[in-house]
């Protein structure tokens, strides 16, 4: 065709370097110099527009991104949205558990792990449900917290501390305005109802620990009640006596119950001691007399065997055991004539000679050698 004829000038003229493209032209070449200049004068705006959109799309989509207002506001928009839902994120922890509510109401609770709650519309709060918290009652002797009326209308002073934990974050954020004065009111009220009940004797000594668990069964049940969200631990009474103004005498009242104490378990051993002497002396006499009847029928058996043997034995063997002891005289009766007069000697008491040794004879003149 003539317009793309290279050949052919046309209306547009002849092309550069006369007409056909040689090997090294690569197409039409710019004219040197340094070209026409622009006059001087303020800076362009929309050059300065360009550069300010080439900055910025430098940022967010590189050199060849189309930044334009139109494009740039649903960006900005987008990201605003995802920073919104992003705040929602809830990061529980492992010792916590996280209660979120609607406008003002609990409508869910997070365990450890992440949850999410709605922004501006919903709320979140983190409470620790495993730590045990501690709460005082009665540090101040002598105050009126303290002194309580024991069942046997006697006056006691007693500190003692509740340990607990929160069991239900819902319940301890929203159905009790204040926890820890709630646990403290119902501590002191339960206190005071085990002591109404118990006498003063065991409060102060052996009796703590059951009025420790009373205590803490009751604080539970009365909680429980109140919905609060509360589980009681544990009781620990710390200090518990009679009031300053009469523990002196109370010292003397108790020192005397000792001594009386004292006292009785002494009666109750020395008594216990005869009971078992007795015991033991029955069990003798018992034995000897069985024994002397079973000697006795033995006996009874020889004799009617033998009837004159026996007695003759009988009346020997009795003989041998009364003059064993005594202190004889032999007096050989044939010639004497005049009374015989004894030495008052003679019916002293005999002294017991050492084994195997001779006894002494008394004889009268005249007797028999």
């Amino acid at each position: 065709m003539p317009w793309n004829d290279n050949g052919n000038p046309g209306p547009w003229g002849s092309p550069p370097n006369g007409g056909g493209k040689g090997p090294s032209d690569d197409g039409p070449k710019r004219p040197k110099g340094p070209g026409p200049r622009r006059p001087a004068g303020p800076p362009d705006l929309d050059e300065f527009q360009q550069r300010v959109k080439e900055q910025v799309r430098g940022l967010f989509g590189g050199a060849g991104g189309d930044m334009s207002p139109r494009r740039m506001i649903p960006m900005i928009a987008g990201a605003l949205v995802a920073l919104y839902f992003a705040s929602g994120i809830i990061v529980v922890g492992a010792k916590e558990e996280a209660v979120v509510t609607t406008f003002g109401a609990w409508t869910r609770s997070y365990t450890p792990g992440l949850g999410y709650h709605l922004p501006l519309f919903e709320r979140s709060e983190k409470v620790d449900i495993t730590s045990l918290r501690k709460t005082e009652i009665g540090g101040d002797t002598g105050s009126a917290e303290t002194l309580m009326l024991t069942g046997d209308e006697n006056i006691v002073d007693l500190s003692f501390s509740v340990t607990w934990r929160v069991s239900s974050p819902g319940q301890f954020l929203f159905n009790v305005s204040d926890p820890k004065e709630t646990v403290a009111a119902v501590a002191e009220s339960a206190m005071r109802e085990v002591v109404g009940r118990s006498a003063l004797e065991p409060i102060i000594s052996r009796g703590r620990s059951q009025i420790q668990i009373e205590v803490a069964e009751l604080m539970q049940r009365i909680l429980d009640g109140y919905r609060a969200g509360v589980v009681i631990d544990g009781v620990q009474i710390s200090e518990a006596g009679p009031p300053l103004e009469v523990i002196d005498a109370f010292r003397d009242v108790n020192n005397a119950s000792q001594n009386a104490e004292s006292y009785a378990n002494q009666a109750r051993g020395a008594a216990a001691s005869i009971r078992q002497e007795a015991l033991g002396y029955r069990a003798q006499v018992v034995r000897e007399a069985a024994g002397e009847a079973a000697r006795f029928n033995q006996v009874y058996v020889q004799y009617r065997l033998a009837p004159g043997v026996t007695r003759d034995r009988l009346y020997i063997e009795t003989m041998e055991r009364v003059l064993a002891a005594s202190n004889k005289v032999i007096i050989d009766g044939k010639g004497v004539t005049a009374p015989i007069v004894l030495s008052p000697d003679v019916f002293k008491p005999r002294v017991q000679a050492p084994s195997g040794a001779a006894q002494p004879q008394v004889r009268q003149p005249g007797a028999a050698q």
